[in-house]
């Protein structure tokens, strides 16, 4: 991967771009650009200026406009602007105009955000996913034979496949595809078998979903009372992470958090990643962490479950977990049901999200009671590997242990 000695260098200065079109007047314009401000800083930004437009349609050719393209060269030469953002996916043709009218880097949020995955991927199948999704959108971009793209260099939107590759023909980016993709494959086949394993193990196995920046990290922590990497930032989880979890005694099941979902997460992602969301399709119930102090939340709420519903996951049960309970307004009312309101932070409402998760999980089960002769103890044990033993009795008139529990279908 190219490195570029950034230790020294200041943040890039950004400004941001929007164009609402009459097809995107459902979305929350204001809401979107406090996210791209926080995807900048989550890649290492600064913004400073922001350019919001309301067209019939966007430019063929700059986007904007040209009367609104030179506004934003104004803006650039007044607050020593070295990057420009756009809301809006560039075709190659607008990106190169865009650049050289205005005489800074031009990446839109696409790249932005593939840029942040190739700042965070840490797994070597995190790597290579990334990688792949990177050559998926810049492939169409590349453009002659072996031409260097005139956006490389340091800073945000250069991470991830180095100068060396980018420079080299499609036909050879084209094979390191296939090699990734292979690669990936080899992967995707190991975490088959494991997720095989997990389920004739008779595991309960519970998902982690939410979008970016939900708290999901913070709730597993806490849960399995091991450390993860957690930090206020969108995407700070980008590897599929299973940790074990204990439940009334019962220690079989697992719990996996995955990356946050994000309004128009890219499709490139969303392909390249489908391995590691695969991770999460087989477990029994799904728990859904919104942030409920988020002003925004309704409108993340139904971009996860559109998410889950281009994922083919709407069918899997779920709980909703609304986090940030110290934090959420004195009118706050659920809109998704079942649900827990909790602070992450609270081991009180850690404990009941527990006894909810063992509530839950156990609808789905199968209750059981079975006598065991005295003599035959063992067999406790081994009921104990295939099911969710919750007692134990001994009875002393049948010279039987009286065995109650719960069975996965």
């Amino acid at each position: 991967m190219h490195q570029t000695n950034q230790t020294h260098k200041a943040m890039d200065r950004v400004l941001i771009v929007a164009v609402q079109t009459p097809e995107m007047a459902d979305k929350n314009m204001s809401v979107l650009l406090n996210e791209m401000k926080d995807l900048v800083k989550a890649a290492g930004g600064e913004v400073l200026a922001s350019v919001q437009q309301n067209l019939p349609h966007v430019d063929g050719r700059t986007l904007v406009g040209s009367g609104k393209l030179e506004e934003i060269q104004a803006q650039i030469e007044v607050e020593d602007i070295d990057l420009v953002v756009t809301y809006n996916q560039l075709s190659p043709r607008v990106n190169q105009n865009l650049s050289q009218n205005l005489g800074v880097n031009v990446i839109d949020r696409i790249q932005l955000i593939l840029d942040i995955f190739a700042l965070r991927a840490r797994s070597r199948e995190g790597k290579l996913q990334v990688e792949l999704a990177q050559y998926n959108y810049l492939l169409p971009r590349i453009i002659g034979q072996g031409q260097a793209m005139s956006r490389l260099g340091a800073g945000i939107g250069t991470r991830g496949p180095g100068e060396t590759k980018l420079e080299t023909d499609r036909r050879h980016i084209r094979q390191r595809m296939l090699t990734i993709k292979r690669e990936l494959a080899k992967v995707e086949s190991k975490r088959q078998q494991t997720r095989q394993r997990r389920r004739q193990g008779k595991e309960f196995n519970l998902g982690l979903v939410g979008y970016t920046n939900a708290g999901k990290s913070t709730l597993l922590s806490q849960l399995t009372e091991t450390e993860t990497f957690i930090k206020d930032q969108v995407f700070a989880t980008l590897d599929p992470l299973t940790r074990k979890l204990s439940l009334h005694g019962n220690d079989r099941f697992t719990i996996t958090d995955t990356v946050g979902f994000i309004e128009d997460l890219p499709q490139e992602l969303v392909q390249s990643f489908k391995s590691t969301l695969e991770e999460i399709r087989d477990v029994d119930l799904l728990l859904h962490v919104v942030d409920g102090s988020d002003p925004a939340r309704v409108y993340h709420e139904q971009t996860v479950v559109d998410l889950l519903r281009e994922l083919d996951m709407l069918d899997i049960p779920t709980l909703t977990v609304y986090n940030k309970k110290d934090q959420m307004p004195s009118d706050f009312q659920a809109t998704l049901f079942p649900n827990v309101i909790l602070s992450a932070l609270d081991l009180s409402d850690i404990k009941a999200l527990k006894e909810e998760i063992w509530r839950q999980s156990m609808k789905l089960a199968q209750a059981f009671e079975t006598y065991i002769d005295a003599d035959q103890a063992q067999q406790i044990y081994a009921l104990k590997q295939e099911a969710f033993v919750e007692s134990v009795d001994f009875d002393s008139d049948r010279n039987q242990y009286k065995v109650k529990g719960y069975r996965m279908p």
